[in-house]
C-alpha cells in the first residue's frame, strides 16, 4: 500500500501513516519500501491487487518511458506483473505492433486493433492471470522479439533479477534468449525486497527503467557492464525523466 492512497482511505496526515508504517515495521509486521509498505519479505508473492495498487504512478510513468523506446512495427514481449501491464496502456498510440504476451491482463488492455496480440499457451495461474509453464516457453521459442519487456519481484543488490515461481523464471529465460534487446522495468520498491528464484543478472538486459536512482552497488554494477538506466523522477503527469 501507498502512504498516500492509507492517508486517502482512513482521512488521516501522510505524516500519521509514516509513523504508523514505522512502527508497524519494527514489529515486523509489516517492510517499508519507497512510498509506502508492503508485507514482510518471504517465499511468496504478495497479492495481485496489493500489488497493482503499490507505486501505481511510479509503474505508469515507467510504462510511459519504456514505451517511447519502442518504435512502431516492432515484435514485442510483455511478460507478467502490473509494470508490464502499465506498459501495455502506454502503447495505445503506437501502429503495427506483434505483441506476444503470457498475461491475460495484457491482451485484455491491448485489446482488439490497438495491435496484433499472440498470447503463448500454459499454465494459467489465477492470481494474476498469468500463463507459465512448458508452453509458454515453447511458444517464446518459436519468436525472435525485437524488443522484450521484463519485471522482476526482487533486484539483489549484487545485479540479481529474482522470482518467486520457478516456472515463470523459466519464461523469463527464455525472453532472455529470444529478444534482440531486453528493458527491465521495475519499480523502487524491488530495490527492498527479496524473493528466491534467480532470473539472471541485470547484465543480461540492455536497459532498465525505474523511478528512483538506484542503489550504490547497482548503479556502479550497470555502469561498468554498459546497462542504460532511465530514473522517472518527475511527477508522472509531466513525463519528463532523467537519463543516467
Amino acid at each position: 500500500m501507498s502512504v498516500e492512497g492509507l492517508a486517502a482511505r482512513f482521512g488521516v496526515t501522510q505524516q500519521t501513516i509514516r509513523r504508523d508504517l514505522a512502527e508497524l515495521t519494527q514489529s515486523g509486521a509489516l517492510a517499508r519500501v519507497h512510498g509506502g509498505a508492503i508485507l514482510p519479505p518471504g517465499a511468496s508473492n504478495i497479492e495481485y491487487d496489493a500489488r497493482r495498487r503499490l507505486n501505481a504512478q511510479a509503474k505508469a510513468a515507467i510504462g510511459r518511458a519504456a514505451a517511447a523506446h519502442i518504435p512502431n512495427g516492432a515484435c514485442i514481449f510483455l511478460d507478467i506483473g502490473t509494470t508490464s501491464e502499465a506498459v501495455a496502456r502506454a502503447l495505445s498510440g503506437h501502429e503495427g505492433l506483434m505483441v506476444v504476451t503470457n498475461n491475460l491482463h495484457v491482451a485484455e488492455i491491448l485489446g482488439p486493433g490497438a495491435a496484433e496480440v499472440v498470447v503463448t499457451g500454459g499454465a494459467l495461474r489465477p492470481a494474476d492471470m498469468g500463463l507459465v509453464g512448458p508452453l509458454a516457453v515453447q511458444t517464446i521459442e518459436r519468436f525472435r522479439f525485437d524488443h522484450a519487456l521484463l519485471g522482476c519481484s526482487a533486484l539483489h543488490e549484487a545485479g540479481d533479477m529474482l522470482d518467486f515461481d520457478v516456472q515463470e523464471v523459466a519464461v523469463s529465460q527464455a525472453l532472455l534468449r529470444r529478444a534482440g534487446q531486453v528493458t527491465l522495468v521495475a519499480d523502487a520498491s524491488k530495490f527492498q525486497r527479496t524473493a528466491p528464484v534467480r532470473i539472471g543478472a541485470i547484465t543480461d538486459v540492455a536497459r532498465m527503467i525505474t523511478d528512483a536512482p538506484l542503489p550504490a552497488p547497482l548503479a556502479a554494477l550497470c555502469a561498468r557492464a554498459g546497462v542504460r538506466v532511465e530514473a522517472v523522477l518527475a511527477a508522472p503527469d509531466k513525463g519528463k525523466r532523467q537519463h543516467g
